[in-house]
């Protein structure tokens, strides 16, 4: 996958289209990944011992890999892999081939 854990993406389709965030994680088999802040939903929760309250709790929802694009130097772009000499993969920005840490 093209987009990891701790990147920063801005969706670009969909209800939140504009919000940037964090990835918090990744579901590589269903290409969706949970952004920190985008597509909030409220879930009602009964008691519990972690939360002997309950209430109605805000959550995120995953969003699919197709409706965001990852954000470098405040800019959106297109990532794409490149294989080094010495073997290894590397990802790179597609208009510029610049290496992504």
């Amino acid at each position: 996958m093209k987009i990891k854990k701790n990147d920063i993406v801005k969706v670009v389709s969909g209800n939140d289209k504009g919000k940037e965030g964090r990835v918090i994680k990744v579901y590589k088999d269903s290409h969706m990944i949970l952004v920190e802040g985008v597509k909030l939903v409220k879930k009602h929760a009964r008691p519990t011992q972690d939360n002997p309250k309950g209430g109605i709790i805000t959550m995120e929802k995953p969003i699919h890999i197709s409706n965001v694009m990852l954000v470098f130097k405040k800019k959106p772009v297109k990532v794409g892999y490149k294989i080094l000499k010495d073997g290894s993969k590397t990802r790179v920005i597609r208009s510029t081939a610049d290496t992504i840490s």
